[in-house]
């Protein structure tokens, strides 16, 4: 029997009807999930910890420079050429040993004229002198008048003073003739030459440049003993104490550690770096360290603020009120606590107040976090948390 026409086309409406009809469900449910989903993601994930207490001992890192115990730039006080040098780089001198030897025609020829002259007027004085005398004698038995006697007595004193003033200027030559030689001041190495033999070197200086500069002859350092200096931070220059230790580390010997014993500081700021220059000593025995050597120092003091409590520098929000961080409350909204922050430092800051060891506070709060927002707390990825700093429970 064949289908009715008005059979088919209800049959028809029917599929229309129950398809039309899943389109909206499906509509409808995939409204529901998006708008949960939306929900759920207004909702900020947040990493929290709790606050450390501060370490017993502060350890700090910091570049330093070694230096000679005593370090001397050598220069000539005599203009000439050089004869001979006698220590090269590197050699062990004792005070007083010859380095090099000028030779300052010149000044060989102005001594000896302060010598002549000095005997001019000595053969000038001695005259006067037996002239004075006959004239005292001849004043006694009044042969002569008391004033020529006076004369006489003044052209004496005269002559004395001439000779006097020519003995200065040829103990000045004589002083000057010594400086020919050029001696090491103090034992030591030399660390440094900058003459050859032939080489001009003038009064004050060594080698004259195309600028008119000149530069030392020799360079000597003592090293039996060193000085390290480092530049301290301002924020961290309360470690600078009496019973500071420094461990030093040096390019050359990667393994091994040196001991420096704090000496004293500067006790002022550089306003340029804000630093300040603090010296320690280190003992080199085989004179294994050098001069002018890059050190790492670790400093080690004793931690005055160690009741105190430390958090990431990253947890601190900085709002009209102060510094503040923000803390996650037992029911997953935040808050925000005023705090007063201590030293800082890169990656940790003692607070002074405002926060206990068992607040849970946000390592990185986001900028648009608001009082009393919702938010969902997560376990960050390995390496995630600042060093020493333990998520929360």
């Amino acid at each position: 029997m064949a289908t009715s026409p008005k059979i088919i086309a209800v049959a028809g409406g029917c599929v229309l009807a129950l398809w039309v009809g899943a389109l909206v469900v499906g509509r409808v449910h995939h409204n529901h999930a998006l708008a949960t989903e939306t929900a759920q993601n207004a909702i900020p994930n947040v990493a929290v910890l709790n606050p450390i207490q501060s370490p017993d001992k502060v350890a700090l890192t910091l570049p330093g420079n070694i230096d000679a115990w005593y370090q001397a730039p050598i220069y000539p006080q005599v203009s000439g050429y050089v004869k001979m040098w006698f220590k090269d780089y590197g050699a062990h001198v004792k005070a007083g040993d010859a380095l090099a030897e000028i030779n300052a025609p010149a000044l060989d020829a102005q001594y000896a004229q302060a010598q002549a002259d000095l005997n001019a007027v000595l053969a000038k004085y001695h005259l006067a002198a037996v002239t004075a005398e006959r004239w005292r004698a001849m004043g006694k038995s009044q042969s002569v008048s008391g004033q020529s006697v006076s004369v006489s007595n003044a052209n004496e004193q005269s002559a004395k003073a001439e000779v006097d003033a020519a003995q200065r200027n040829v103990d000045h030559f004589a002083a000057l003739e010594k400086f020919k030689t050029i001696v090491a001041p103090f034992d030591g190495i030399v660390t440094s030459r900058s003459i050859n033999v032939g080489d001009y070197v003038h009064d004050g200086g060594g080698n004259l440049n195309s600028t008119g500069g000149a530069s030392e002859l020799f360079t000597v350092a003592d090293v039996h003993k060193l000085r390290l200096f480092v530049s301290v931070p301002e924020v961290f220059s309360y470690i600078l104490q009496s019973d500071i230790t420094a461990d030093v580390s040096v390019p050359q010997f990667k393994d091994k550690k040196f001991h420096a014993s704090f000496l004293t500081t500067a006790r002022g700021y550089d306003p340029n770096t804000r630093t300040v220059t603090s010296e320690f000593t280190m003992e080199n025995p085989g004179e294994v360290l050098w001069p002018g050597t890059f050190a790492s120092v670790q400093l080690k003091a004793h931690n005055e603020t160690a009741h105190l409590y430390e958090v990431p520098t990253s947890a601190l929000v900085f709002e009209e009120k102060g510094m503040q961080v923000v803390v996650v409350n037992d029911d997953n909204t935040v808050h925000y606590k005023n705090v007063v922050v201590g030293r800082m430092a890169d990656t940790s800051t003692e607070i002074q107040a405002g926060i206990s060891p068992k607040d849970r506070i946000i390592a990185n709060p986001p900028a648009d976090l608001l009082e009393g927002d919702k938010v969902t707390v997560t376990t960050p990825q390995r390496g995630y948390n600042q060093s020493g700093f333990g998520a929360s429970e």
